[in-house]
This record gives structure tokens, sequence and C-alpha cells, in this order.
């Protein structure tokens, strides 16, 4: 048992970067072989130089300094393909600092879909293909093997859990949304309800297992308003706890009742969404000092499952950790964004059954990550209609002047993509 303390926090830090779209004319179709440039052939490097050096350097030093001076700090965390990718070739810097923290032995690394994409609402097959990928990915990056399992958006109902602990996976983590709480508190650990799988299912999971299948699956659920007053309300000046200073902080979870407090963000909290003048940096520098000196320990994702469960939690309806709803509206609220998350899923028959033909294996394997990166859940939510709180952030992390403008462009650059299907199709018939 690694429980050292009888109140600990879990610190899950989540990173992601998506591909942005090329800028596409209706008119133009059949002329670009890139589709994921953005505005110009330097927009992916933008996005990723502002937020290495706003967010991931300073922060992963700040990180890298408590994990070798506090003994009692670890964190888990979880970075996406797309985003490992765009690191590699445009911030080498920044991944060489991630995998420098993993080195520690003190950071638990989570598998999840290798493109962040709704793939577990849409495809079995493609959902286990993705997790494999990325999988192998963070193997071959940071010599690791995952234990634990985060949805995109932390997507989550008892089906997907089921599938989870199929595949042979020991923990899984989502929102703690009262309402599927009920009288429950998130500040302690349960097991996912896991539901009878087809046979179907099984011979399909079966093909893609990462290990034996374990007879529980442990849930470790968002503790959303600790997790907000830092992500969200940390730098608002109109906010009631402003300014949230560290004693009050860890003052709040040593007074409620709980043994795992999970603070579960996006690393870009930390000096992005969360200025580096806002003090959010000698926040975080202080946490695991003043954590300890209170008794409060910290744990990983696995660490944390190991604690004795408090019961089963049943989810049948889908959740996420996404807007006011926490449900699925952020990416399928409105009916552009179900034309054209039906739109990208009904290629996938065609590009695996028809194009594996094609004896160039290069361009087959070209086209497979084009259609994965299609399927980012960011194109999506860039098309949300939603409005007031909700609306503002869509608003702030899209490109697009409008949600309108967002789903012609996604629409214009699919059917671009599925005249060269169609094109390569016919070629071997």
């Amino acid at each position: 048992m690694v429980k050292k303390y009888e109140k600990n926090i879990c610190l899950y830090l989540h990173a992601h970067q998506p591909y942005r779209l090329t800028k596409l004319n209706y008119l133009d179709l059949g002329q670009y072989n890139n589709y994921f440039e953005g505005s110009d052939p330097h927009t992916n490097k933008f996005y990723i130089d502002k937020i290495s050096t706003k967010s991931y350097l300073p922060t992963n030093k700040i990180l890298q300094n408590l994990l070798e001076s506090v003994e009692n700090f670890s964190l888990s965390l979880s970075l996406t393909g797309t985003l490992l990718g765009q690191l590699e070739e445009y911030s080498p810097e920044s991944l060489k600092s991630f995998i420098k923290l993993s080195s520690t032995s003190k950071v638990e690394i989570l598998s999840e879909t290798y493109h962040h994409t709704l793939a577990s609402i849409y495809s079995l097959e493609e959902f286990c293909e993705q997790i494999v990928l990325h999988r192998s990915l963070i193997k071959s990056l940071f010599n690791y093997e995952t234990k634990s399992f985060r949805n995109t958006e932390l997507i989550y109902n008892d089906k997907i859990a089921s599938i989870i602990s199929e595949l042979g996976f020991q923990a899984i983590i989502t929102e703690g949304w009262d309402p599927i709480l009920n009288w429950k508190s998130s500040n302690f650990i349960y097991n996912s309800n896991l539901l009878e799988l087809t046979t179907k299912e099984k011979d399909t999971i079966k093909k893609h297992k990462i290990g034996r299948t374990h007879k529980e699956l442990k849930l470790l659920l968002k503790n959303y308003r600790l997790s907000d007053d830092l992500a969200f309300r940390f730098s608002n000046k109109t906010w009631d706890q402003y300014p949230l200073t560290i004693d009050k902080f860890i003052g709040w979870i040593k007074e409620t009742d709980g043994e795992v407090f999970n603070l579960f963000m996006d690393y870009e909290t930390f000096g992005e969404h969360q200025w580096e003048d806002s003090g959010i940096f000698e926040f975080l520098k202080k946490l695991p000092t003043e954590a300890n000196k209170v008794g409060i320990g910290f744990l990983t994702i696995s660490e944390a499952a190991e604690i004795k469960s408090k019961g089963i939690i049943e989810i049948e309806n889908l959740i996420s950790w996404a807007d006011v709803e926490r449900d699925l509206s952020a990416w399928l609220g409105n009916k552009m964004q179900q034309s054209a998350l039906a739109k990208v899923y009904e290629l996938e028959p065609k590009l695996k059954s028809g194009l594996e033909r094609i004896k160039n294996k290069n361009l087959y394997n070209k086209y497979l990550d084009d259609w994965r990166k299609l399927q980012v859940s960011d194109h999506f939510y860039y098309m949300s209609t939603k409005y007031w709180s909700d609306g503002d952030v869509h608003k702030y992390f899209s490109p697009y002047d409008s949600p309108y403008e967002a789903f012609i462009n996604y629409m214009n650059v699919i059917e671009d993509f599925s005249q060269k299907v169609e094109f390569e199709l016919n070629k071997q018939r």
C-alpha cells in the first residue's frame, strides 16, 4: 500500500494541441495536399512556440525542481499524439522537458486516444487502434508502460469503462459531476460499473489487449470545484474568494472529508489560461510543501487506485468534463457538428477495407493519418453555437471568426479528402 497520508492530492495535467486545418475554399477543391497548415504553413509552429514559451517550459521547470526536491510529490500527466508530433517538429526542447519529468519515476503517464478523438462514441475498432497507437508512442518516446486511461475530454460511461477494463487497464478517470454522484463524494476511490460486452465486442478488443482483464476497474473522479478554482477562477478578481492563497486552498482540503482530492486540469492552466502575472506559478511552487506541512500527501492515478474502493458508481449516460452540462454537447450540440462527425466516420470502411489494397503503403498510411487528424475533437468544438460563458470558452480556443466558418471550412476539407479517397478506390477496381 502506497498511501502514507490520510489525505492525498492526485494532480493530473493534460496537454494537447491539434493540427489546425488549412483554410480551404470550395472552388479550390483538388488543389491541396496538406490539410493541416492552418491559415499559413507557419500556423502550427506559431501556436506550439507560444504555448511552449508561456506554459510547457516554465511549468516543467517548476515541476522538475519540485519532483527532485520534495520527497512526497508526484503527478500524473497525459500528452496526445498530435501534441507530441508537433513538439518533435517545432519544440524539441519542450519534448525533452516532458521526457525529463517522466525519468524521475514520480510521474505517471496515462493512455488515451492518439488523436484526441470521439472514436469511443463512433467506432470500437478505431477507438482501440488509437489507444494502441498512443500507447506505442509513449513507450517509444518515454520508455513507459501505461496502466491507467483517460478518454478524450474525460468522456465516460459504463460501456466505455467496460471496454477499457477488457483492454487491460487498471484505472480510469472522469468528471466528478454531482448528478452522477448523488450523495457520494468525489474525494474517494470507486469501482466502475462493468457491463457484459457482446462476443463481437470482445473479439474486437481481444486484438488490441494490453494486459489481462481485471475484475475491478478503479474509478477516480475529478473534484471539479477545487480544480476549476485553479483552472478558471484563479485570476478572476470578481470571484468572492479572490485572491486564492495557498493557505486558503490547502485549508479547504484539510477541512473537507475525503482520502484523495483529484485535481484534474489542462497543462495550459499554468501560464496560458492563467498568466504568469496572476501568481499561478508561485502557487504551484508552494503547493507540495505547504500540503505536506499539514499532512497532505500526493499520489499518482495508479497509486491512488490501490486505495480500497468505497463502492460502485453507475454512469449510464455519457459525461465529460466540458462546459456547464458536462455532456457531449460541446461537440454534438448542433446539426453542423453532428453532420461533420457523421461524415468523417462514414469514411472508415472505405479507408480500412478498400484503400488497404494500395500497394504504396506510405500513401495508405498518409490517408489513414489524415483521416485520424480530421477526427480530432477540436474541429467540432469550434463549431459550437453555445452562448454565455460556454460560448466564450469555445470562441477563445477557435481560430475561426464564427462556428459557421469552422463548419464550412471543415466540410470543404473533408469533401476534398473524400474525393481523393474515391479516386484511389476507383484505381483499385
